[in-house]
Order: C-alpha cells, then sequence, then structure tokens
C-alpha cells in the first residue's frame, strides 16, 4: 500500500509533518552533538569518526526537511526560523554531553532510538520514506559500530568511565523508550495509515536492539520504565534544547551567507 499525502485528510497530514519535524531535528541535534567533540574524542582517528557522523546526521536531517515539501510545507523556515521550544528532537540530546562516556551512550541509545523509528517509517506506506531513508539506515551501521566498540570499552572500564557512563544511560533512557514506543494520538494516526509500526512493535525493536550493550552495566532494559512526561504537541518528553545548540542549527553565525 502506498500513501498519497495529497488523500490525507488534515488531522492525520498535522501528524505525518509531526513525525517527519521530530525525526528532522533529532538528526540535526545528533550532528550538533557529534560536532560538540570534533577536537575532544580520545584519539585522533575517534574524532575524524565523530567529524563524519556529524556530516552523515546533517545530510539525513536535510533530506527529512526536504519531505516536508509533499505535504505542502516550505522546510527554510523550520530549519533556520524556529525557537528552541518549537524543536521536536528527543530530550536526549537537549544538552551537551558532560564527558566522552555521556556521549557514547548518545551513540548507543539516542542514535539508535532514531534508528528504530527510521527503519519503521522506512517500511511504512509513505513512498518518499521508502526510497530515501534506506540510504540512511545504510550510512547508520557505522555510527552502531562504533558506539558498540566504545560502550563495552567504558563498561569495561575499572576506573571512572563505567559510573559515568551507567549515570548517562540512567539520564536518558526513560525519555528515549518513551519516545521510540510512542502511543499518542497523532502516533496512533500513523500506526492506522500504515505510515509506521506500531508502538509495541517500534519499543520492542529498541529494546531487542539496545538490550546485550544495556546487559554490560547490567541493566536489563525491559526493567526500565518510559518516561510519563510527554509533550502531546511536539511529541516528546517535556523540555527543550538548549539555546546555543538551536542557534547553531538554525545556522545564526552565517545567516547573512545561506546559500540554498
Amino acid at each position: 500500500m502506498t500513501l498519497d499525502p495529497k488523500n490525507l485528510g488534515p488531522e492525520d497530514r498535522t501528524a505525518l509533518i509531526r513525525l517527519v519535524l521530530t525525526l528532522a531535528d533529532s538528526k540535526r541535534l545528533m550532528g550538533i552533538r557529534y560536532s560538540d567533540w570534533l577536537l575532544g574524542a580520545p584519539s585522533v582517528e575517534t574524532g575524524i569518526a565523530t567529524s563524519s557522523m556529524a556530516q552523515d546526521e546533517w545530510g539525513h536531517a536535510r533530506l527529512l526537511y526536504a519531505m516536508l515539501k509533499e505535504l505542502d510545507v516550505d522546510p527554510e523556515p523550520i530549519e533556520h526560523d524556529r525557537q528552541a521550544s518549537e524543536y521536536a528532537s528527543v530530550a536526549a540530546l537537549d544538552e551537551e554531553a558532560p564527558d566522552w562516556a555521556a556521549l557514547v551512550a548518545m551513540m548507543a541509545l539516542a542514535d539508535a532510538a532514531i534508528a528504530t523509528v527510521l527503519g519503521s517509517f522506512a517500511e511504512g506506506a509513505f513512498e518518499t520514506a521508502r526510497s530515501r531513508v534506506p540510504k540512511m539506515l545504510a550510512e547508520e551501521r557505522f555510527h552502531a559500530s562504533l558506539a558498540a566498540a566504545w560502550f563495552r570499552r567504558l563498561a569495561a572500564s575499572e576506573g571512572e568511565a563505567r559510573p559515568l557512563l551507567e549515570r548517562a544511560v540512567e539520564r536518558m533512557l526513560p525519555g528515549l523508550l518513551a519516545w521510540a514506543g510512542a502511543d499518542d494520538e497523532s502516533a496512533r494516526r500513523l500506526v492506522d495509515a500504515g505510515v509506521i509500526a506500531s508502538a509495541d512493535e517500534r519499543l520492542t525493536v529498541f529494546r531487542d536492539g539496545v538490550r546485550d550493550l544495556l546487559a554490560e552495566i547490567d541493566v536489563d532494559v525491559d526493567a526500565v520504565e518510559p518516561d510519563a512526561d510527554w509533550d502531546v504537541e511536539r511529541g516528546r518528553t517535556g523540555g527543550q534544547p538548549a539555546e546555543e545548540a538551536v542557534a547553531r542549527a538554525r545556522g545564526d553565525l552565517n545567516r547573512a551567507l545561506f546559500v540554498e
């Protein structure tokens, strides 16, 4: 079954716009968080890999924002004019990672949650997602392999790295579970339209994808409850990204140089 956006009712269209926005905003902020560590990574090689991942995420975000054109939404003001309170990105990316262990937790969990929802989107009825998202997911496999390697390395550490990793996971995991398994009215509309899989299916995929990694630090992902603090309008847990990050995402410093 293929979904024609022209045949969507206003509420279903709004739900699809919200899905595209939450994915695009999350990709944009994920790129910001990788870029925060270009010069602070533990090795030159890891810094180069982080740079590559930041570029991937920004490229993915641009492709996702461009999908809005098919829903009669101009992506330019969406990308460059919104305030932090309007962003729909996952809450785990709101603040810069305070240490390398926290960035590794973002890599392993936030990137995995985004990939989970993207994978469901790619298998749904929206043809544009079916054609464009698989390439994004192929590039995400490199991110996942680097994340897993670093997660296991820090989990096996006898120094301060493991406790830092544990605290970062404890802080971000409930919100990511809520986001990956969103089951509000907007999400249910998309499930009914065949755009994404059910909340239970998405949540199962995410849990299965991170279960073995989390076991490395003795966390049972099935025992962790999703965060109940849910913003229905933006499709995320409460709060907003840091103003500084959003200014960078909008391109405020280079606004006079924008070229489309």
